[in-house]
């Protein structure tokens, strides 16, 4: 039987210096998260496995994802952090990815004042070259149709391996911009190295009440452009406790799912997560 997998979340042990980007609003994320906190709601939603993906911009977080997957069977894989502009990235890149559970990196674009810039530079493609060339996974995190609109041309440029979109490209769901948003993703579906994951969502609703309409309509959006084998689920809990707790993001996601194939749903819920990190169930 196919492992069924949370392809996104995270832990962390909270320090204010570490985590700036936790806001007004996000009182209840600062403390720490950790694999006994999410074992329950994984066991309640009939999920075996988790992929922890970093919250921080530092290698530090890498030594501690991976203690935590050292220590904990459930924690499949780690998507670190590597300075992808440094000279030494291929050389760090090495390091970590002689740790068995080490199976990506990604950069925080969204937080990148010109993401275009960014994806251009040739420094950070020389970085994104060699996470590449080591078989180790490129998560890229954009937020809305603006941002959204320069990765299908970085992709194309880098096809050695798997990229994976996170979150849909944040789209604002209920909010301006679905038309672009669509396009865009469409464009980027048209790639076969790229994957998308069904994860963020909920944070992501315009309104103030979770609008499962709205959802399933991105949801639609997605299985159409990339196809279920291309599609993996995520929580992104704890973050998603902002809107909704853990059993009401699965059950949004398993609702909409009712719809797909049993071969459908086993790639959503596991078979695309296995294949992309090279987990062995």
């Amino acid at each position: 039987m196919t492992l069924r997998v949370d392809a996104h979340q995270h832990f962390w042990r909270y320090a204010p210096r570490d985590y700036p980007w936790m806001g007004d609003g996000m009182d209840m994320l600062r403390r720490d998260w950790l694999p006994a906190d999410l074992a329950p709601l994984l066991a309640a939603a009939g999920l075996d496995a988790c992929i922890a993906v970093q919250a921080r911009a530092d290698e530090a977080e890498n030594t501690f994802l991976l203690d935590l997957a050292q220590r904990h069977d459930a924690v499949a894989a780690v998507i670190g952090w590597v300075d992808l502009f440094a000279a030494s990235a291929e050389e760090r890149l090495a390091h970590w990815r002689a740790h068995p559970r080490f199976a990506g990196v990604r950069h925080l674009l969204q937080d990148d004042p010109d993401v275009a810039a960014t994806l251009a530079d040739p420094r950070f493609a020389r970085g994104v070259g060699a996470v590449q060339r080591q078989g180790l996974v490129y998560e890229i995190l954009v937020r809305g149709p603006a941002q959204l609109a320069a990765v299908p041309a970085f992709c194309r440029r880098h096809d050695r391996h798997w990229l994976v979109l996170d979150h849909l490209g944040k789209p604002a769901i209920g909010g301006d911009g679905e038309a672009d948003w669509r396009r865009h993703l469409h464009a980027l579906a048209a790639q076969p190295h790229v994957l998308c994951k069904v994860s963020g969502l909920v944070t992501e609703m315009a309104g103030p009440a979770l609008d499962a309409d709205a959802l399933r309509r991105h949801l639609d959006t997605a299985l159409e452009a990339f196809g279920a084998e291309r599609l993996m689920f995520g929580s992104d809990w704890p973050v998603c406790l902002l809107r909704a707790d853990y059993a009401a993001v699965t059950a949004l996601v398993d609702d909409w799912a009712s719809r797909l194939s049993g071969t459908e749903r086993a790639q959503l819920w596991g078979g695309t997560a296995l294949r992309c990190y090279d987990i062995r169930g």
